[in-house]
């Protein structure tokens, strides 16, 4: 008598596509390593709908990850209802309605536990979130033909037909407010919000999501964002995996065939810049903590400036470079006022902030803000030495390959690349961007960017005056 093995009886979608989704990410990274050692070619085209298409070919492991953008970030969020456009990408996975015309794979209604069923039996994945200037859409699956369609189906379907049920809201909306409540009883949110009030101003990038900004938030609310942000003549589609360029277009298209059918593209409202400060600003908020939370900054640089890489490097040396940084030599090692001290810039489509950050004793609180500042007034009036130059060039030159050592490492930097506009050939000439940035270069930018003395300065946690 034969006996049927127990695997045989297993159904193909929920088990064994998981088991080849987690074994085929231990040959990623191998993968990815040897695509950063080679050119990394990609392709572009724009779709007749306008939609733009960015895909690098990845054959090694037979999966394809996705990324959708659209300039519909909370940076176009109202001021009262800040954190909307987070919201609704999070409320896209609460429920799913009907297909309008009934047909087609996964036609009928989904609340949100049969959705994450469906996503578990694919072995696949999906999300939608929102940042401040995109909203963004993730899709991960094998490339097996009949499970990457039946994901695809999926995903466009959870795009284009979510159901936003109130009573998930209702639920969802208490929960976050309590959340955000007791937030606001940690040093590390005050700090932050204090910040980035101060430096932003009335910008978009300043708002901060409160209990009272989702209490004016309603159903309605969700479905008016949902409805007018998603047009495929402003979407920016980035794709790594193993699909040829046919593949990927007719994969694209099916992924925004539900989408609002519409003319060509109107401009949408301009969003104000970030305004420089005028003058500096030093908030000290009196706060029972064990460790005093120090900012210090500014706002920064937009994505597309011309000096991108002198600034990184320039920062890298500052305080971005881990321990071999100015800030943690003198913060930390010289004078032991904190156990980590770092900077970084944020840049956007706007001024991103430039941040030093720090905690330290109430009781030294001073002291640290002071030699930060010290720190950074210097670096921009003198730029780096030779030997730190070249040290930050080597270790970023040498960290390179992790950057893309995986395949959703690669789609951020392709995503970076569509979304910023910047030149398809921006991976491959990384390296010597960053090989040919002088002393001088350095100097220059970070003298540009930075006025140390018109800085932002907020301490949480600081000793009674």
């Amino acid at each position: 008598m034969k006996v049927k093995s127990k695997m045989a009886l297993i159904p193909y979608p929920s088990v064994v596509s998981n088991f080849l989704v987690h074994s085929t990410l231990v040959l990623a990274g191998w993968c990815a390593l040897g695509a950063a050692q080679a050119a990394l070619p990609i392709q572009h085209w724009t779709q007749p709908g306008g939609a733009r298409v960015y895909l690098v070919e990845s054959h090694a492991i037979p999966m394809v990850d996705v990324q959708i953008d659209l300039d519909a970030g909370s940076r176009r969020d109202p001021a009262a209802q800040a954190g909307l456009a987070s919201v609704m990408a999070g409320q896209m996975s609460s429920g799913m309605r009907a297909a309008p015309a009934g047909k087609g794979p996964y036609a009928q209604a989904l609340d949100e536990n049969q959705i994450g069923e469906a996503w578990a039996d694919l072995g696949a994945s999906f999300s939608s979130s929102a940042s401040a200037d995109r909203l963004s859409f993730a899709l991960r699956s094998l490339s097996y033909p009949d499970l990457l369609g039946k994901a695809v189906a999926l995903a466009a379907r959870q795009m284009a037909h979510p159901s936003f049920p109130e009573d998930v809201w209702l639920r969802d909306r208490e929960r976050m407010s309590a959340s955000l409540r007791e937030s606001l009883t940690q040093p590390g949110t005050l700090v932050q919000n204090s910040f980035a009030a101060a430096v932003y101003g009335n910008h978009p990038y300043g708002y901060r999501v409160t209990p009272e900004s989702l209490s004016r938030m309603g159903v309605k609310d969700l479905k008016a964002l949902h409805a007018k942000s998603l047009q495929a003549c402003r979407a920016s589609v980035s794709l790594v995996g193993a699909v040829t360029r046919a593949q990927a277009d007719a994969l694209v298209q099916r992924l925004l065939a539900l989408w609002p059918a519409e003319g060509p593209c109107q401009a949408l409202p301009v969003v104000p810049e970030v305004q420089p400060l005028a003058e500096p600003q030093n908030l000290n908020v009196v706060f029972d903590s064990a460790q005093a939370h120090v900012l210090i900054g500014q706002p920064g640089y937009k994505r597309n400036d011309p000096d991108f890489f002198p600034l990184l490097i320039g920062n890298h040396i500052l305080g971005g470079g881990g321990f071999v940084s100015r800030l943690t030599e003198q913060v930390r090692e010289k004078r032991g006022l904190s156990y980590s001290v770092y900077s970084y810039f944020s840049p956007g489509l706007h001024a991103g902030a430039f941040t030093v950050g720090l905690q330290t004793r109430p009781d030294q609180a001073a002291q640290a803000v002071a030699v930060a500042k010290d720190v950074v007034q210097g670096f921009v009036s003198e730029g780096p030495t030779e030997a730190e130059l070249q040290a930050a060039k080597s270790n970023l030159v040498g960290g390179f390959a992790l950057r893309i050592d995986s395949n959703r490492k690669l789609l951020d930097n392709v995503a970076n690349i569509a979304w910023n506009r910047l030149p398809l050939n921006y991976l491959d000439t990384w390296t010597q961007q960053v090989e040919r940035v002088t002393v001088a270069d350095v100097r220059r930018a970070m003298a540009r960017v930075l006025q140390p003395q018109r800085m932002v300065t907020v301490v949480v946690g600081a000793p009674t005056p």
